[in-house]
């Protein structure tokens, strides 16, 4: 496959994502709806299966492509659900202006996704740094060293003490280390940051630097869209509820936590920080949940306002299908459309491709309409080139058609043509 035909599947993959991911961003927020009032486990389980559907449903298109399967076309999508097939939401116009700035469009992502990248390692390399170098209390490293005994953590958890920090932070899988402000050490007694270091614990515990690694993973190749970074920060916020709750049981005494999180506060908490950091939520409504879990004012309603991304995405959602519907509809006419080669634009043969000797023959699907226009268009059998199937579909969507016609009226009809790409 050429360099052509990659930044080709490349960047109808991530073209295509802007309508996949709202239904994946919709079903997730419908279903955390219902669950509103479940235990936070559950609805951590619905945002993480959200999420690796975004990265999964790209994903297996991707792989399509670049093996030319159905997933190859330009202008067609798979929809892997319920092993049904939707058409894109693209028209012939927006189809031919993406694929004329298809480089454009990947060489965006690609400068972004680096960016992004780049800010995630120098974020694990300063965390590293930090382990290694940083202040090291043996009091503190004592305690949390029987925390992880209490927990059944069976591997060696390192305490660093850091200057300028605004929370604990807990980074490491293999080799875990909670960094705690040398503020909360000098200025927050000791049995309450000994339950601030349980809430870190138990994050280690559940391996959750490890699923927020993934996470940050996922929003660095996905960063353009918003559902993404949605149901990631519904992740962590879940994650945190998790982790007080499991911290909670280990010391029995709720109440301490939740006094631990509200001096947590005072010290001006922000959940800004390195990409890293398994932190999220709202600390007011932790502290509420560990002082009052059972109480009926905490339950939560639904909340017009909460419902207006939901609705967005149904909104999306609803129009991609209902664009990708009708063509299906179409009754066959008596005597087809036929094109007007006159109109019509000479496909231009591109470089790579002769550059690679690639011939084949593109057929393409025309929605035509009763005055001859082109209202749509899909690639219905590929060349087995990316850059060939675009270049003819790009040039062919110029043409104007003799219209289908039944009992002698023109009728809105798809149209088949051929395009032989040959080198002599």
């Amino acid at each position: 496959m050429s360099p052509a035909d990659i930044v080709a599947s490349i960047g109808w993959t991530l073209v295509h994502f802007l309508w996949q991911g709202a239904p994946i961003g919709c079903a997730t927020a419908f279903l955390l709806t219902l669950l509103r009032n479940a235990r936070p486990q559950s609805r951590y389980l619905v945002a993480c299966t959200g999420l690796l559907l975004c990265l999964a449903w790209p994903a297996l298109e991707l792989g399509l492509r670049l093996h030319g399967g159905a997933g190859s076309r330009g202008d067609a999508a798979v929809l892997f659900a319920a092993g049904l097939m939707a058409g894109s939401p693209l028209d012939a116009g927006w189809s031919v202006l993406l694929a004329d700035h298809l480089a454009w469009i990947v060489g965006t992502w690609f400068v972004c996704a680096l960016a992004l990248a780049a800010r995630m390692v120098l974020g694990m390399l300063w965390i590293d740094r930090a382990v290694k170098h940083e202040r090291q209390d043996p009091a503190w490293q004592a305690r949390i060293e029987r925390l992880a005994a209490q927990f059944g953590v069976d591997r060696s958890v390192r305490l660093r003490v850091l200057e300028h920090l605004a929370s604990p932070i807990t980074a490491g899988w293999w080799r875990p280390a909670v960094l705690v402000p040398a503020a909360l050490v000098t200025g927050m007694p000791a049995h309450l940051l000994d339950a601030l270091l349980a809430h870190e614990m138990a994050h280690i515990k559940r391996h959750d630097y490890l699923v927020n690694l993934c996470q940050n993973v996922v929003e660095t190749l996905l960063f353009y869209h918003p559902a993404v970074w949605w149901i990631s920060t519904r992740i962590r916020v879940e994650r945190e509820q998790i982790a007080d709750d499991f911290a909670a049981r280990s010391l029995g005494e709720p109440r301490r936590l939740a006094l631990a999180l509200s001096e947590l506060e005072k010290l001006q908490f922000s959940t800004h920080h390195l990409a890293q950091a398994a932190n999220g939520g709202d600390l007011m409504s932790r502290i509420k949940r560990l002082i009052r879990p059972d109480s009926e004012s905490l339950r939560q309603a639904l909340n017009w306002k909460a419902a207006i991304p939901v609705l967005g995405l149904a909104a999306m959602s609803a129009a991609v299908f209902a664009h990708a519907g009708p063509a299906a509809k179409l009754a066959a006419p008596e005597k087809p459309a036929i094109a007007n080669f006159e109109t019509c634009e000479r496909p231009h043969y591109p470089a790579e491709s002769i550059k690679q000797h690639h011939t084949g023959t593109v057929t393409l699907g025309f929605l035509v309409a009763k005055n001859g226009t082109v209202k749509g268009s899909k690639v219905t059998k590929s060349s087995g080139h990316v850059a060939l199937d675009e270049a003819a579909h790009t040039a062919l969507t110029k043409c104007r058609f003799k219209p289908a016609t039944t009992k002698g009226k023109p009728v809105e009809a798809w149209a088949a043509v051929q395009y032989v790409w040959t080198l002599e």
